[in-house]
C-alpha cells in the first residue's frame, strides 16, 4: 500500500510540473503576459460573498479549472475585459471550467455591479463581492484587474496582471488545452 501511495504521489507531482511546463508553451499572442510557475502554488483559503450575503470559496469549484478575476466597477481595464470574460464563460464554462469574478473593495455595491452588468449585458458571470478586500489581499492582489488561473486541484498555475482579451483564439486554445488534459 505504501508503495502505491508513494508512486501515486510522484506521478501526481510529475503531472503538475508537466502541466506548468505545458502552460508556458501555450502563452502565445494575447496570453503572452500570463505569468506561470515551474510548480503550482498553494492557494490560501479565503471567502467572498454573493449579493444575498452568502459565503463562497474556491472549494465550491474544486475539480474545475478556474479563472478568478479580481475587478472593480471604477476600474476602466476591468470594465473593458468583462465582456470577454462573459464570452469565455459562455463558450467554455461548465463541468470542467468556470470564470469567477469577484468585485473587490468597498465601492462595489451590488447596485453598482448590477447596473454595470446590465448595461454591458454580462449575463453568464457570477456576481461575487469582496467588500473589505480580504480575498484580494489573501491572493496578493495589489492592483486591478488581476486574474488568477487555478488548476482542478485548487493550485495557482498562472496569473495575469492587467487586462486581457479573454475571448481571443489564444486564450480559448490555452483554456481548452487545460480542461481537456
Amino acid at each position: 500500500m505504501l508503495r502505491f501511495l508513494v508512486l501515486y504521489t510522484a506521478l501526481a507531482l510529475g503531472a503538475n510540473v508537466a502541466q506548468a511546463a505545458d502552460l508556458d508553451a501555450l502563452k502565445q499572442g494575447e496570453m503572452a503576459s500570463l505569468v506561470t510557475y515551474s510548480k503550482p502554488l498553494p492557494v490560501p483559503p479565503f471567502t467572498f460573498t454573493d449579493d444575498k450575503g452568502g459565503k463562497h470559496s474556491l472549494e465550491d469549484y474544486k475539480g474545475k479549472v478556474v479563472l478568478v478575476n479580481f475587478w472593480a466597477t471604477w476600474c476602466p481595464p476591468c470594465r473593458e475585459e468583462m465582456p470577454d470574460l462573459n464570452a469565455l464563460e459562455k463558450k467554455l464554462g461548465g463541468d470542467k471550467f468556470a470564470v469567477v469574478t469577484i468585485a473587490t473593495g468597498g465601492s462595489n455595491s451590488p447596485a453598482k455591479v448590477d447596473k454595470f452588468f446590465d448595461s454591458e449585458k454580462i449575463d453568464a458571470l457570477p456576481r461575487y463581492y469582496d467588500p473589505a478586500s480580504f480575498a484580494a489581499r489573501a491572493m496578493g492582489v495589489l492592483g486591478l484587474p488581476v486574474s488568477v488561473l487555478i488548476d482542478e486541484n485548487g493550485h495557482e498555475i498562472g496569473r495575469m496582471i492587467g487586462g486581457a482579451v479573454w475571448n481571443s483564439p489564444d486564450a480559448i486554445h490555452l483554456f481548452k488545452t487545460l480542461i481537456e488534459e
